[in-house]
């Protein structure tokens, strides 16, 4: 701004009838900034999510509801008692977390196929495109799932199981239930694979913490 501009300026605020700041009650409100910068991150973190889901391990989930199921008969999970249920939320075709999470999706299915195990995959729609089962069935083809898969209407589900319950930084998370229905393992949301992912480095690492966990479900012996 040249001297001419702050001239021009400062006849603009005259004229307009803008009182004068004084440099002591400009400084006086710089403090009260600082001040609120360094206290305000506490109040954020007190506020915010984020225990990755840990506060709801141990609960039951509600039931599901409003969901067209596309690849299986409805499913209630009053009625999958006695199983050890895997459920992902996921979205397509520009999610490259869902992308990446969906061989080892398809890896358990295989893996655990003669045991008391069942993945449910629930998508919630993101795409511009306009929603609509055969959309939705392409994505299961391209992503070759196996398992029932149906839309989350609405994000209904998404919302009662994890979006209400605190601040989430994502959508695509993965509620394990032990036999009894019990949440005993949330992925608070991403990726993980058997393989290292640079644009998400703990995938890896949180593939083997929820095979290791579902391998652990299955031998419990305790019935609902």
């Amino acid at each position: 701004m040249t001297h001419l501009d702050k001239d021009i300026k400062i006849h603009f605020m005259q004229s307009e009838g803008m009182p004068d700041i004084s440099i002591r009650s400009i400084m006086e409100k710089l403090h009260l900034v600082m001040v609120l910068m360094i206290c305000l991150p506490a109040t954020l973190v007190a506020a915010s999510d984020d225990d990755r889901g840990q506060s709801l391990l141990g609960t039951r989930p509600p039931e599901l509801q409003n969901i067209r199921w596309l690849t299986s008969e409805e499913l209630h999970l009053k009625d999958l008692k006695g199983k050890v249920v895997l459920i992902r939320w996921w979205t397509g075709p520009t999610c490259r977390f869902c992308a990446a999470s969906a061989p080892v999706l398809n890896e358990f299915n295989d893996e655990f196929a003669d045991e008391d195990f069942l993945i449910i995959g629930l998508y919630h729609h993101k795409s511009r495109t306009a929603l609509t089962d055969q959309f939705v069935q392409g994505l299961i083809h391209n992503l070759d799932f196996q398992f029932p898969v149906g839309i989350d209407l609405g994000w209904e589900n998404l919302n009662r199981w994890w979006l209400q319950t605190g601040r989430r930084g994502w959508t695509s998370v993965s509620f394990l239930l032990d036999r009894r229905g019990v949440i005993r393992y949330i992925h608070p949301g991403g990726s993980y694979a058997q393989e290292p992912l640079e644009f998400f480095p703990t995938a890896q690492q949180d593939y083997q913490t929820l095979r290791s966990t579902i391998r652990e479900l299955l031998s419990e012996t305790d019935q609902p």
